[in-house]
């Protein structure tokens, strides 16, 4: 297949593709999956309460068991006492989830086709600024027809683009080599260069 390559908002020549990796039947549930897991990954898990039995104190009982008129209790760290323990309390634990390389290369060119089918991944021949200003990556995107939820995807790290985007909310400036799902389905647009293409095609080959 073939994707368009814009420059300044006028067509240029059409840049052709491999179907292995653009043109594959969108997959929801398998996409649904990886950026599941490729967010549970992300969760610190580091959540501790501490159980009656590691609750400091509470080691004597703090009235006789009857005649006190008051019900019966056995140590003052119980989880029905202020300052006691919990009775199911959260520990340490590991979200991830199991994605083989099979499956997580197969969501990323299930999404990537989908982004070219519904035409919202736009191909630049280059993406390179004179200096790393805000204004001057504004511009760039304007005159490729993009709004502000914008993914640039580029071959490999560009410190005058991260810098011009680091200010911008909703654009975020990539290397192929640290694509993952989650930027893919969060932004609105997707422009990546030519070279950055050619590099996807043989990282999901």
């Amino acid at each position: 297949m073939k994707l368009k390559v814009v420059s300044k908002g006028a067509q240029a020549e059409d840049v052709q593709v491999s179907d292995e990796t653009f043109a594959r039947e969108y997959n929801e549930s398998l996409v649904h999956q990886v950026v599941t897991a490729y967010m549970a990954a992300g969760r610190a898990g580091t959540k501790a309460q501490k159980t009656k039995a590691e609750v400091r104190g509470g080691g004597i009982k703090p009235w006789r068991q009857k005649g006190t008129g008051q019900a019966r209790a056995g140590s003052i760290r119980s989880p029905i006492w202020v300052g006691g323990g919990r009775a199911f309390a959260a520990k340490p634990r590991d979200f991830s989830q199991k994605v083989n390389r099979k499956m997580y290369r197969g969501a990323l060119r299930s999404m990537l086709s989908e982004l070219a089918r519904q035409e919202r991944l736009v191909v630049a021949n280059a993406l390179d600024l004179d200096a790393p200003k805000t204004k001057m990556l504004v511009q760039k995107l304007a005159d490729f027809g993009l709004g502000k939820s914008v993914l640039v995807l580029v071959e490999a790290h560009d410190e005058k683009l991260e810098l011009a985007a680091r200010n911008l909310p909703y654009v975020d400036v990539l290397p192929v080599n640290a694509l993952d799902p989650l930027s893919l389905a969060r932004h609105e647009k997707v422009l990546a260069t030519v070279a950055a293409v050619r590099l996807l095609e043989e990282r999901l080959a």
